[in-house]
């Protein structure tokens, strides 16, 4: 057997007859009913042997009452053996109010092994004694004692307990086995219902799961709701739910692979343009005209970002973005490259208002720290852009401060604002996009590139218009020198 067969996905799980619900639930339902059955045995038996006895004694005072009514009459030897025989008794006792008549054939009485009184017993002694009867019983003589009709006389017999055991035996026999059928009768009915209103529901609903996770991506798969209002029901639509999600999520997934084997193959071929384009701003640079020497070192900076952006582009997809290389940095020279890059049109109507300290530094990486800070303003820009109402006001403002030892960096716009779906999702790569067409993956690698810096970046809901983002990062402690000329300042300007 080859090694590819020997690590081949497994099938979906097949059930045997044993292991399925339905056989349980049946077999339980057998089960209870015999226990329920058994339960019922018990008592029956007792009554059973209480009767039985009591129909001998019944038996017995019907003939007796000839008797009770002249003392002094004889009965005849045959009269005596025709009750004894009727009653399977070995000898028969009247008590006639104070006086006693004893009839007996026996030349001998046997051992009495127990007395009973028909007219009264305890529910636990009759049951005790029933399975006594039952167990150990079938040579043993016992002395029954009952009432004759509705008098104050009683009769009392010894008799054998073995006709008394083969009739409970065959009782118990009858029992068991209508206990049987009745048990069989009623679990098939109970399952019946049950298989109905629970069993195959659930069956289906496995079906369901088992063909959507060897095709997740077959709307077929998804379970159609029954619309059920009960629990089943509830299942039913929260499987649905979860099946239709999981199948977006796949989907998304896919595009997500698809884009990044087609960026792959683009960047291929973008890092040799822009290596082209680097040679060219190197022979660029050594000419002599001022205007190229001014925007040169610019032209050569951008080129190297773009290329660095180029061999990290699938990163965020892989593994996620570098550590951050955290240096002493001021902001205001990272603030004007965004403004370069931004290239905000004048005849756009935009401004830019930059309030930021003299001087002002924070702990931080400052290529991640732009990259972070020009998503935020690319997205302000480009709101605002969208809006052609020459009255109305596109500021866009970068303001920082320190609290503490945080740095505190606010991007606040007069645009419309983020939609709520955006705000739902709002750092989730192709669902937080604000504009239709984007990708939301500007503000996800804003997100990330804050996070791993160890800080927050926050849309603020203190303003009715616009969007307001504040980053906070953590800082290194501030020197009592820079917290002086810091308050010196605070003072100038105020």
């Amino acid at each position: 057997m080859t090694a590819a067969s020997d690590t081949a996905t497994p099938g979906p799980e097949k059930f045997r007859p044993r292991r399925r619900l339905s056989a349980k639930i049946l077999l339980l339902t057998i089960l209870f009913v015999m226990i329920a059955e058994v339960l019922i045995f018990v008592p029956s038996v007792a009554n059973y042997r209480m009767t039985w006895l009591a129909g001998k004694v019944n038996t017995a005072a019907a003939a007796s009452v000839l008797i009770a009514s002249d003392a002094d009459l004889k009965l005849p030897l045959k009269t005596q053996d025709d009750v004894l025989m009727a009653t399977g008794a070995m000898a028969i006792a009247l008590r006639l109010g104070e006086r006693s008549r004893f009839i007996r054939l026996s030349e001998t009485v046997p051992p009495i092994y127990a007395v009973v009184d028909v007219a009264h017993f305890s529910a636990f002694a009759a049951m005790r004694d029933a399975f006594d009867t039952l167990l150990f019983g079938g040579d043993r003589y016992i002395r029954v004692i009952g009432p004759i009709g509705e008098s104050d006389n009683e009769i009392e017999l010894i008799l054998s307990d073995a006709p008394l055991r083969a009739a409970m035996l065959t009782y118990a026999r009858n029992v068991a086995i209508l206990s049987l059928i009745i048990s069989l009768i009623t679990a098939s009915l109970v399952f019946l219902a049950i298989n109905r209103i629970a069993i195959r529901p659930i069956r289906r609903m496995t079906r369901s799961m088992l063909n959507f996770s060897m095709a997740p991506d077959n709307p077929d798969a998804i379970i159609a709701t029954s619309g059920r209002e009960d629990e089943l029901g509830i299942a039913e639509r929260e499987l649905a739910s979860m099946q239709r999600q999981l199948q977006e999520t796949l989907k998304s997934r896919k595009r997500l692979a698809d884009l990044g084997l087609a960026v792959s193959k683009i960047n291929h071929d973008m890092r040799n343009i822009l290596a082209s384009a680097q040679l060219m701003s190197d022979r660029l640079s050594a000419t002599s005209d001022p205007a190229v020497q001014r925007f040169a070192p610019k032209l050569m900076r951008t080129l190297d970002r773009a290329i660095s952006y180029s061999e990290n582009v699938l990163s965020y997809g892989r593994a996620g973005e570098a550590a951050p290389n955290r240096r002493r940095v001021k902001l205001a020279p990272v603030v004007s490259d965004v403004e370069e890059l931004l290239g905000i049109d004048p005849a756009s109507g935009i401004e830019l208002s930059v309030n930021i300290p003299e001087g002002f530094e924070l702990d931080a990486d400052s290529e991640q720290l732009f990259r972070v800070l020009l998503n935020l303003c690319r997205n302000s820009v480009e709101a605002m852009r969208a809006d052609t109402d020459p009255a109305t006001v596109k500021r866009l403002s970068i303001s920082a401060a320190r609290m503490g030892t945080t740095a505190l960096i606010s991007i606040e716009d007069t645009g419309p604002g983020l939609p709520q779906k955006a705000r739902e999702n709002l750092f989730s790569a192709f669902k937080g996009s604000a504009r239709a067409g984007g990708t939301g993956l500007g503000l996800a690698i804003a997100d990330e590139l804050v996070r791993a810096h160890g800080g927050t970046l926050e849309l603020r809901e203190d303003r009715g218009f616009g969007a307001h983002f504040e980053i906070r990062l953590p800082d290194a402690p501030v020197s009592l020198e820079q917290e002086r000329v810091r308050r010196n300042q605070s003072k100038n300007v105020s």
